[in-house]
């Protein structure tokens, strides 16, 4: 199914509903959105990522919302069945370019938007020095996005670093109306299992290699009550630990390493829809399911990649 305009939401919800745990792949371009969404049901768009990506700077504020917005929607163009959910910060600015923000992502068919109390400068969860708006500010911009969307799925998140606000918080943003609500830079899941019994919306949590949350499992997210997990950074850190590795022994070798490296044939795959995508189902602790064509993905992919990509339209994951 190709998720386009108000059906990428109410996807979303569906796939919530109809299952448990959803895996969010941390993605930091196009490529690496790809070869996520062959291997996973839905990729995040992280603004660590991104920064790192488009401007070589720290998450700390410097992403604004016309190039997250264009950042998205590339990666819509090219995995039309995934479900994704993009980081919008603190909304970048106040209720009106949030609300703006919001419209524009629903209006290209994204899932789903996380967006943080955070006071500016505004940084990642994970790093230190953070501050938060007071509560009546951030219900402000809460309140104005949920009037301005349609169906996309809007997850309201907390920077609070007490345990015990951060939980009174996600409550009172899930009562205005938040689809789902997350804390950010939990160290224990207990925080997710007293949430877990005051609220009845979905509970995301953030998972970052290094951060501040010990790396949990799968079936230890699902047990303590969570729905959404979004690993931030895999994809960003992976490809930084292969080159750096790579590029060394290519120093040493004076010459083209043909260990640890994909191939051209590897990477046109990716390009032209031939890899064999593998796509976990996540239910209990099963991580098995794989799909044995890409045309589940919603793409048909020509044998020349001049010619671009089309979508069906009619092909169902």
């Amino acid at each position: 199914m190709v998720l386009t305009g108000p059906n990428a939401g109410n996807e979303f919800r569906r796939r919530i509903r109809d299952h448990r745990l959803l895996p969010l792949i941390g993605v930091y371009d196009v490529f690496s959105a790809q070869i996520a969404a062959n291997r996973f049901e839905g990729v995040f768009c992280s603004g660590y990522g991104f920064a790192a990506s488009a401007y070589g700077l720290p998450d700390v504020g410097y992403v604004n919302w016309r190039d997250m917005t264009d950042f998205a929607t590339k990666i819509r163009h090219a995995i039309p069945a995934a479900h994704i959910l993009v980081d919008v910060d603190d909304g970048f600015g106040d209720e009106i370019v949030a609300s703006n923000t919001i419209r524009v992502l629903e209006s290209n068919g994204l899932s789903a938007v996380m967006m943080e109390d955070q006071k500016r400068p505004r940084r990642c969860g994970h790093f230190e020095g953070k501050e938060i708006l007071p509560a009546p500010e951030y219900l402000t911009k809460l309140s104005r996005v949920l009037e301005t969307r349609r169906s996309i799925f809007i997850i309201a998140r907390t920077d609070a670093s007490d345990p015990s606000e951060g939980i009174e918080r996600a409550v009172m943003y899930a009562e205005a109306g938040a689809d789902g609500v997350m804390v950010e830079a939990i160290k224990d899941l207990n925080t997710i299992s007293k949430l877990r019994a005051l609220v009845s919306v979905p509970i995301m949590v953030n998972q970052l290699y290094g951060g501040k949350s010990p790396n949990w499992r799968f079936n230890e997210l699902e047990d303590a009550g969570a729905s959404i997990v979004i690993y931030s950074t895999p994809c960003l850190f992976a490809a930084q630990y292969g080159i750096e590795r790579y590029l060394d022994a290519m120093l040493e070798q004076n010459c083209l390493p043909s260990e640890n490296t994909a191939s051209m044939a590897d990477c046109m795959r990716v390009l032209t829809g031939k890899a064999t995508p593998q796509k976990p189902a996540v239910g209990g602790n099963s991580l098995a399911a794989v799909y044995t064509s890409t045309s589940s993905l919603g793409r048909s992919h020509p044998e020349n990649p001049e010619q671009g990509h089309r979508s069906s339209g009619n092909e169902a994951r």
